[in-house]
């Protein structure tokens, strides 16, 4: 019976809840240059104490503006990533995020040449090594090296199961098993990072986002922390 209640509780929290952020954002995820710069754009947004509906809007204008590249952000004027964040309603901290955007991007091209590939190839799969290396980027401290790894792990397979603290407190609101490899039995490996993304709605939702995923229905966190 408890494993046809996980069952039941897993397939209801992905059907409902199962998107990455990533995907929210409009980012065609890949181990490519492009997008995997773009994810650190939406991790730096997302690290703010912010929505994560208004991070997410705020990454798609930066991105509708042409901003998709480290080139292209430390290309752009100060002032224009403030309109950019600003037509996205990310306003509380927007100047200090356009800043910390430019910084990222310049950084990104001197020591990285423009592609994260570089870092993986580094520090490759080792979880604590990748976190150093993301941390050193302006605007991502902890918080975002988790977000950016949950969600890297769909295209850096050696990484996973990337299951941080955030995403074993949303389990534990949902009585599954908190263990990381308890927890990523329960879904095939492609699924892992909408799983997690899942969780981490859950988390964020508190009992409201459990009360949702039981009856089935959709929720937003309040950021993706």
């Amino acid at each position: 019976m408890a494993d046809r209640r996980t069952a039941t509780t897993v397939t209801a929290l992905l059907d409902q809840q199962g998107r990455t952020f990533s995907a929210d954002a409009g980012i065609t995820l890949a181990d490519k240059p492009a997008p995997l710069y773009q994810l650190l754009v939406l991790a730096t947004l997302l690290s703010a104490r912010i929505s994560a509906r208004i991070a997410v809007d705020a990454a798609r204008e930066l991105f509708t503006a042409g901003y998709r590249t480290p080139a292209a952000m430390a290309k752009a004027s100060w002032q224009d990533r403030v309109d950019a964040l600003g037509r996205g309603h990310y306003r509380r901290y927007d100047e200090r995020t356009a800043t910390m955007l430019g910084d990222s991007a310049e950084l990104c091209q001197r020591r990285w040449g423009g592609d994260l590939r570089r870092l993986h190839t580094d520090t490759g799969d080792d979880p604590a090594a990748l976190r150093r290396a993301l941390t050193a980027f302006p605007g991502i401290g902890p918080t975002g090296a988790d977000i950016f790894l949950r969600e890297v792990q769909a295209v850096w397979p050696g990484l996973r199961p990337y299951l941080d603290r955030r995403v074993s407190a949303g389990a534990g609101a949902l009585d599954l098993p908190t263990a990381p490899d308890r927890l990523a039995a329960l879904v095939p490996d492609r699924d892992l990072p909408r799983f997690a993304a899942a969780l981490v709605r859950v988390a964020l939702g508190g009992d409201r986002a459990v009360a949702a995923t039981h009856a089935g229905r959709r929720v937003s966190g309040s950021d993706a922390g």
